[in-house]
C-alpha cells in the first residue's frame, strides 16, 4: 500500500530539494528524454519560472506527440450534498446549516436526460458526497445503472470504497474513479478532516491501491491547492504516488488534477496559499514533461480564456456546462454547491471556442463494449 511508501518520505527533505533546484538543474530536466522526481522537483522549482515558454512548448509536443490535438469532454453530475464529513474548506461540510438533497431515481433520470440536451455527452462523472448510510454503493450502484442507457464512459468521485466494491460496481457500468487525496502532508491532512470516516489518512490514500486492486480501468488523482502552504511539495508527493500507481497497476489508465481552492461556503476557511496562473500553467507543464501518457484534466473551477489557452498546451480532458449543486441541470436549480463555476460557458461555446484554437473536441472515447469483465 501506498502509505507504506509514505513513511519513508520525509516532507521537509522535499521541501528543501526542491528550494535548492538551481537553474543547471532545470536545464538538465529540459534536455532529457525521460524525467525522474528530481527532474519533475526541478520543472516545479522557482528556478524554472525563466523557463516557462521553454516547458510550454516541450509541453505541448509531447501532449500532441501521444493525444494529438484531442480535448476529451466530460460533465458532472452531483446527485447528493449530504455528508458526514467535517472538511472545514467544503461547503458539503455535515455542520452547514442548509437543505440537504439526495437525488431519487426520478429526479436522477430527469437530470441525464437534461444533460443530453446540453450537448453529447458521453462522458459522465457522478459525484457525491460522503453519507455511506443514505447515498452508499447500492445508491451509487443504482445511479451507475440508470446512466447506462444514456452514456458510454461513467467515473464516480464518491467516497473511498473496498476493493471488492469497486469490482461488483464495475459490471453495473463503472469505468473510472477520480479521487482527491486533499493533501499529503498527514499533520494538515487530520487538522482539516476533524471528524467523519474521511479523518482517516490511510483509508483515503489507500484507496487508489483498492482500486488499481480491482482493475479499475482508469484512477483520477487530485491535491487541494491551497489547503497546503506548500503546494509544490504536495504535488511531489503526488506524482511519487503516480509513479507507485503505474508500476503497481500497469494495466490502468491515470488522469491528474490541479484544483485550486476558493474560500468555504461557511467563511470560516480561506486558502493556504493562492496560486497563480502562471504557477499553475508551469505546474502543468512540468506534469506533462515528467509523464507523457497520464491525462490532465482542468474543470470549469478555472476561468474561460485560461482554459481555452492551456488547452493547446498539456491539458487533455475537460469539464463543460457543469452544475456542482445537486440536481443542478433540472431538478434543483438552486441548491448547496460545492465550488464556484467560473467557466459559465455552455457546452457548445466551449466547443467551438476550441475548435478556433485548432482543436477536436472528442465526446466519446470509450464504450464499456471495450472493457472486458473476467
Amino acid at each position: 500500500m501506498f502509505s507504506d511508501v509514505l513513511k519513508d518520505l520525509n516532507w521537509n527533505e522535499i521541501s528543501d530539494k526542491i528550494k535548492q533546484k538551481t537553474d543547471a538543474d532545470v536545464r538538465k530536466a529540459l534536455s532529457k528524454r525521460y524525467c525522474d522526481i528530481d527532474d519533475f522537483m526541478a520543472l516545479i522549482s522557482e528556478a524554472a519560472s525563466p523557463y516557462l515558454e521553454n516547458m510550454a512548448l516541450l509541453s505541448r509536443q509531447y501532449t500532441q506527440e501521444r493525444f494529438g490535438k484531442n480535448i476529451s469532454m466530460f460533465v458532472p453530475l452531483y446527485l447528493t450534498n449530504s455528508c458526514v464529513n467535517s472538511c472545514v474548506y467544503c461547503g458539503f461540510n455535515c455542520a452547514n446549516k442548509t437543505e440537504r438533497i439526495i437525488l431519487t431515481e426520478e429526479e436522477i433520470v430527469n437530470e441525464y436526460q437534461a444533460i443530453k440536451r446540453l450537448g453529447p455527452f458521453e462522458n459522465l462523472l457522478l459525484v457525491t458526497g460522503e453519507n455511506p448510510a443514505k447515498a452508499g454503493v447500492e445508491y451509487i450502484r443504482r445511479a451507475l445503472q440508470l446512466a447506462k442507457p444514456y452514456f458510454s464512459n461513467l467515473k464516480i468521485e464518491v467516497m473511498p470504497l473496498e476493493a471488492e466494491d469497486y469490482l461488483s460496481l464495475r459490471s453495473d457500468g463503472l469505468n473510472g474513479v477520480i479521487c482527491f487525496q486533499e493533501t499529503y502532508h498527514r499533520e494538515d491532512y487530520n487538522l482539516y478532516h476533524p471528524r467523519g470516516r474521511k479523518a482517516d489518512f490511510e483509508w483515503r490514500v489507500n484507496a487508489f491501491d483498492r482500486m488499481g486492486q480491482a482493475g479499475v480501468h482508469s484512477i483520477g488523482l487530485g491535491v487541494l491547492i491551497g489547503l497546503d502552504r506548500d503546494w509544490r511539495t504536495d504535488m511531489t508527493m503526488m506524482a511519487l504516488h503516480l509513479r507507485y500507481l503505474q508500476k503497481h497497476y500497469w494495466k490502468t489508465k491515470f488522469s491528474v488534477n490541479f484544483p485550486r481552492m476558493r474560500p468555504a461556503e461557511n467563511g470560516l476557511f480561506m486558502p493556504n496559499v493562492i496560486m497563480s496562473d502562471r504557477d499553475l500553467a508551469q505546474l502543468t507543464f512540468a506534469m506533462r514533461i515528467f509523464e507523457r501518457d497520464v491525462d490532465i484534466s482542468y474543470s470549469t473551477r478555472e476561468t474561460a480564456r485560461f482554459r481555452d489557452n492551456m488547452a493547446t498546451l498539456g491539458v487533455t480532458t475537460m469539464s463543460a456546462g457543469s452544475k456542482t449543486d445537486p440536481g443542478g441541470y433540472a431538478s434543483y436549480p438552486v441548491s448547496l454547491a460545492q465550488f464556484e463555476v467560473c467557466d459559465n460557458r455552455s457546452a457548445k461555446e466551449v466547443e467551438q471556442s476550441l475548435r478556433r484554437n485548432g482543436l477536436e473536441v472528442v465526446w466519446k472515447d470509450w464504450d464499456t463494449a471495450f472493457d472486458l469483465v473476467v
